[in-house]
Formats: C-alpha cells, sequence, structure tokens
C-alpha cells in the first residue's frame, strides 16, 4: 500500500507546481500524485442516478409581463427580472475561467449539494441577484470525496513524522482545504494549478467527478467532469437581503512607537480616548 513520504507533501506539491513546472514532474511528485490516486480508493463516493444537486449564477434574465384588458386584449408589456433560461445555467461547452477543478477552456460542472451553499459560492453582495437551480444526475457518478478528512488534527511535533495512517489523514486534510479555498482572480500566481493537476489525475483514474468541503456554506462542492451527465430540473431567482462576514487575525500587528501605550496610558485609557476624540473629529 502506497504511502506519503511526509505530512506537509501537499504543500511541497503545491510550490513546485506553481512555481517550477506542472506538465512534467519529477520523480518524487510524480510518486505523490500515484499515492493520492491510490489512497483515494479509500475515499470514492457514489452520486446515485436521479440525485439532485444545486447550481447557481450570479445575476439574473428578464422576463415578459403582459397587461391584458378585460377583453384578454394585450394593451402594454413590461420586462421584469427573472431566473436566467437553461442555456445559461450550463456551461459554455467550447469556452470557460478556470476553477479549482478546471483549467481554462476545459469546462465542467459545480454544484453544491444545498440552495445556501450554491448561492454563497457565488460570492454576492448585497442587492445582488442569484439564479439558483435543481439538477438530477442522469446516471450513477463515482467521486473522490476530499471532505472525509478534515484539515490538520491534533499538533505535530517539530522534525518529527507522524505515522503513515496520520500522514495520509494530514495530507488529505490539506487537499480538502486547498480544493475548498474560494477562488480568487489573479495572473500572476497559479494558484488554480496544484488542484487542477489533481483533479485531472482523479479523472484519468476513471473518477466522474470531486467533492470537497466548502469554505461559503455548510455543505459540499461536487464538480462534474462530463457536462452531459446532469440535466436542469427547474430555475428560481433570488435576490440578497444579508451577508454575513466574518474576520480572523492573518498576523501578528505592529505599532508605531510614538503611539504605544505607557503603563499609565493603558491604566487610565487615554490613549483609546484620544483615539475616540480624532475619530469624533474627523466627522465633523
Amino acid at each position: 500500500m502506497a504511502e506519503f513520504e511526509s505530512w506537509e507533501q501537499y504543500w511541497e506539491f503545491s510550490h513546485f507546481v506553481m512555481r517550477k513546472a506542472r506538465h512534467t514532474l519529477d520523480a518524487k511528485n510524480e510518486m505523490f500524485l500515484d499515492t493520492v490516486v491510490e489512497t483515494s480508493a479509500k475515499r470514492k463516493g457514489v452520486i446515485e442516478k436521479g440525485a439532485v444537486l444545486w447550481r447557481a449564477q450570479l445575476g439574473h434574465g428578464w422576463h415578459t409581463e403582459r397587461i391584458q384588458d378585460d377583453d384578454d386584449h394585450e394593451i402594454d408589456t413590461f420586462d421584469v427580472e427573472g431566473p436566467f433560461p437553461p442555456e445559461r445555467m450550463m456551461p459554455l461547452r467550447d469556452r470557460a475561467n478556470e476553477g479549482r477543478v478546471n483549467p481554462k477552456g476545459i469546462p465542467c460542472l459545480y454544484f453544491s449539494t444545498d440552495r445556501d451553499t450554491a448561492m454563497a459560492e457565488t460570492r454576492p453582495w448585497i442587492g445582488s441577484y442569484v439564479s439558483v437551480a435543481q439538477f438530477v444526475m442522469l446516471r450513477d457518478l463515482s467521486v473522490v470525496d476530499c471532505s472525509a478528512d478534515s484539515a490538520r488534527k491534533g499538533i505535530i511535533a517539530f522534525g518529527k513524522e507522524p505515522e503513515p495512517a496520520k500522514r495520509e489523514e494530514l495530507v488529505w486534510g490539506d487537499i480538502n482545504r486547498a480544493f475548498s479555498q474560494p477562488i480568487t482572480r489573479t495572473d500572476d500566481v497559479a494558484e488554480y494549478a496544484p488542484t487542477q493537476v489533481l483533479a485531472e489525475a482523479f479523472r484519468g483514474g476513471g473518477y466522474d467527478g470531486i467533492a470537497y468541503g466548502s469554505k461559503l456554506g455548510t455543505g459540499k462542492t461536487v464538480a462534474i467532469f462530463d457536462l452531459a451527465a446532469a440535466e436542469l430540473a427547474n430555475c428560481h431567482l433570488y435576490r440578497v437581503k444579508a451577508v454575513n462576514l466574518e474576520f480572523s487575525m492573518a498576523a501578528n500587528p505592529y505599532y508605531m512607537k510614538k503611539y504605544c501605550e505607557t503603563d499609565e496610558e493603558k491604566e487610565s485609557g487615554d490613549l483609546g480616548k484620544a483615539t475616540e476624540d480624532q475619530d469624533t473629529r474627523g466627522e465633523n
């Protein structure tokens, strides 16, 4: 049975693919990819024929409303917002922006396991319209469920590798976290490349798609390679009423010496008061 060399091996692979090469891997990273595919068998799941998944697109279409008189004669028309038409809810077959799973120009179907996660994954803002549809799977689909392992459980002793089973759990946790990370639009960093290479390996291994966690919702994201594997059943239009943001500190702060509090100021709260006074003056 294949084993990962290190619990940090995904990040070593990620750095290699983003900074050195991605179409031709060295022996170490080829072995890593083979190990990922081999250990994926433990994480294989099946989405059964007839299952329903959600797909959302930011924006709306238009629907024509007609005004009729008492004799049912049309006297006027006006356009109102409506959900996107069926063709707009499917990816274009000949073009696609790149994502966590698909490279640019090669589309795939991104779904979510619940409605709210599907809409959240579009990253809308207050007042935005979101078209959200239910799709029915037309056949049984085998997927790699990367979400089976949570990212980085426990603490790793410095300089000491954990047992093989723990290494595998940690590597797959990092893989799930990499797929789950919300996408950003950057031109100078190939941040999609590592997960795209993994997706190609899963596809080559006979899988129909990948399931992974969502950072924006409580459900899972499911990416299906075959655009003909599902068909639209219905589509609704929603408007965003509120957005809840949650923040965590990403780095240590720094302080300008001029404004560092003395012990006396900490006790009296003078610096805080001065800041409040300054904010108040700025509003006048």
